[in-house]
């Protein structure tokens, strides 16, 4: 499946060690800034052995908050369960991410590829991933099975959402990784208890 996802096997990540995406991210300001204060000294990390990306452990993104008075109760939201909706429609994807970060269980990011997702996933590292069949470039089927043979994301759970697709092919996508499917249209209710179901939220 080479150059068809931007997954990579990038195994450092714990709950106490950020991105700088999720820095960002719990900080409200921008990744760019994060990236700047990270590269000037501001904001004390590491990077990873061998590639270009930073981490920032958790003692060091308190002190950094502190120093630039950013509430640490904004930190309360790395509890929240990470959701990554990849789909290519953008009223859809509007939809899910409104209804889910009212919900306030759940951080959201969005894909409207495969290669995206792979992308996205490789850095946000979300909890459940939920997946539209028909994608611009790969079917859901191919990204699944390619997030399924690397075991940095074999805690993911996928649920997989189509509007067409035989019954052969749900079981097929069954077969290779995905946790549930999900019929277009569904109702975005049916889809959050089901997402709490498989997350145990």
């Amino acid at each position: 499946m080479s150059g068809k996802t931007g997954y990579e096997d990038e195994q450092d990540t714990t709950k106490k060690v950020f991105s700088t995406g999720e820095a960002a991210a719990i900080c409200k300001i921008s990744q760019q800034t994060i990236i700047r204060c990270f590269d000037s000294g501001k904001l004390e990390g590491f990077r990873v052995p061998g590639s270009r990306f930073r981490r920032i452990p958790l003692e060091s993104l308190v002190k950094f908050m502190r120093e630039n008075e950013i509430p640490l109760g904004l930190l309360e939201d790395v509890n929240r369960q990470k959701v990554l909706v990849v789909d290519d429609d953008p009223e859809i994807v509007e939809l899910m991410v409104d209804v889910l970060e009212r919900d306030g269980r759940f951080e959201v990011r969005t894909a409207s590829s495969g290669y995206d997702s792979g992308v996205v996933t490789q850095e946000f590292r979300p909890d459940l991933m939920i997946l539209d069949y028909m994608l611009p470039d790969v079917n859901g089927n191919v990204v699944c099975k390619t997030i399924r043979q690397n075991p940095a994301f074999s805690n993911m759970k996928i649920i997989i959402v189509s509007g067409v697709i035989d019954q052969r092919e749900i079981d097929n996508l069954l077969k290779v990784g995905a946790d549930a499917f999900m019929k277009k249209p569904f109702s975005i209710d049916a889809l959050v208890n089901k997402m709490a179901e498989l997350l145990k939220v």
